[in-house]
This record gives structure tokens, C-alpha cells and sequence, in this order.
């Protein structure tokens, strides 16, 4: 995607940022936030026990998911008239096309109807925890997770306060 004409980086998950309070909008509107450190299976971004318990990372993407992203794309990723469902989306798009359409917005035109995302590139709300907002719906779209909130969730790591307490200074 472009912004002021020129292509923004996405993250890759391997990359691991530091912030500083002040450095979050400089660093978010040039793509670059910080990536959670989770022991899990590298193919999934979530992880679930066998007793359902859900990891803290997976519980505040659907926290932050449904203070954000469900006006337009609906509880649980299952879309509106507004937005389309992102629990079928996860099922093409890849985690690049995700990030970049979050952080940049994105435009569709077509004869019948014409569509428009915001960017929230500058938003630390969701800036500050895309990769826990993309775990959540990744796992809704395979199906690990039902609707709704889950129902036992891990205790959130001290990494998640860190990460937290450095992005969101103040709260």
C-alpha cells in the first residue's frame, strides 16, 4: 500500500522493537511495531490447551479487536454491511496483506459499491497489538476459537505488561 507516496514496511514477526513513550507514532506511521515473544507453534499465532485455555496474546486480540475493529467487520470477525468478514479473509490473506491493509487502509471500487477502510497505522490502540488482533482472528477463521470471549485465559505474561506499559505509556 502507499501512503504519501511512498511504500510503508511491514513488520515481519521476527523483528522485536523497544518504544520509548513519544517514539509510538513516529515508528507506527512508518510501520514498525512491536512483535510479542511467544512460545508456540510457528505455524499458528495463537495457542490453545487442551482444556480451551486461551494465551493472553489471543484473549486481548479479540479485547482489542472488539474495541476497534467490530463497528465495521462485526462480533467475532463475522463481518456487516459495513466490512467484510475477517474470519473468511485470514483464509487467503496473508499476515503481510493483513498488516499492511490495517496500517495503510484500503479503497475497493466496483460498479455496484464502493468501500473504504481508514488506515490505523497512527492508532497505538491497535498499532500496539496487531499481532494479538491477527492471532484472534486467525484463530476464529480456522475455527480453534467460538464466539464470544473465551471462557479461561492464560495469565497475561509480565512481557505483555512490559510491551503494554512502553506503548501505551499512562495506563
Amino acid at each position: 500500500m502507499q501512503r504519501g507516496g511512498s511504500r510503508v514496511p511491514m513488520p515481519t514477526r521476527s523483528s522485536t522493537l523497544s518504544l520509548r513513550p513519544g517514539r509510538l507514532l513516529a515508528l507506527a506511521s512508518a510501520g514498525l511495531v512491536p512483535q510479542p515473544a511467544r512460545a508456540e507453534d510457528p505455524e499458528k499465532p495463537y495457542r490453545i490447551e487442551a482444556d480451551g485455555t486461551v494465551d493472553w496474546y489471543t484473549y486481548n486480540g479479540y479485547r482489542r479487536y472488539h474495541s476497534d475493529c467490530h463497528v465495521c467487520h462485526g462480533p467475532d470477525g463475522l463481518g456487516s454491511s459495513f466490512g467484510p468478514a475477517l474470519a473468511d479473509s485470514l483464509k487467503v490473506l496473508s499476515r503481510e496483506q493483513f498488516l499492511e491493509t490495517v496500517a495503510n487502509g484500503k479503497q475497493d471500487l466496483s460498479n455496484s459499491q464502493f468501500r473504504k477502510m481508514p488506515a490505523f497505522g497512527t492508532n497505538p490502540n491497535v498499532m500496539c497489538f496487531i499481532d494479538d488482533i491477527y492471532a484472534y482472528l486467525e484463530a476464529r477463521s480456522d475455527g480453534a476459537i467460538g464466539r464470544g470471549p473465551p471462557e479461561k485465559i492464560a495469565p497475561k505474561p509480565q512481557e505483555a505488561k512490559d510491551r503494554e506499559a512502553s506503548c501505551m505509556p499512562g495506563n
